[in-house]
């Protein structure tokens, strides 16, 4: 099974940028869509983007679309999450995840494998 290493997080101002990389031990091109959710302290973890996804190609909730973008280099096994314009509610444990099958999926349950997650803190 494939794991997953995120990294890139840490302590940055409103209006700042992040990238986080996550690292797949194995090719993920052609066999995982990826995901990018986030979970703020006492709220429930949710989706913020992915790839993949049928119809456009990627997805990203509407708290996030215009400043964030996901993309991928399969040639590296990592999937990227570009954060640009960041705000104090940005603020959550960022984690990657897998799923082998196909079709648009926005609930945690229905991917398969986990990274261990990444801090980000939007503080001024």
């Amino acid at each position: 099974q494939v794991q997953l290493v995120e990294s890139g997080g840490g302590l940055v101002q409103p209006g700042d940028s992040l990238l986080l990389s996550c690292l797949a031990s194995e090719t993920i091109s052609g066999t995982y869509s990826m995901g990018w959710f986030r979970q703020a302290p006492g709220r429930e973890r949710e989706l913020v983007a992915a790839d993949s996804w049928v119809g456009s190609g990627t997805y990203y909730s509407q708290a996030v679309k215009g400043r964030f973008t996901i993309s991928r280099d399969n040639a590296k096994n990592t999937v990227y999450l570009q954060m640009n314009s960041l705000k104090p509610e940005d603020t959550a444990v960022y984690y990657c995840a897998a799923r082998s099958h196909p079709g648009n999926a926005y609930a945690r349950g229905e991917y398969d494998y986990w990274g261990q997650g990444t801090q980000v803190t939007v503080s001024s």
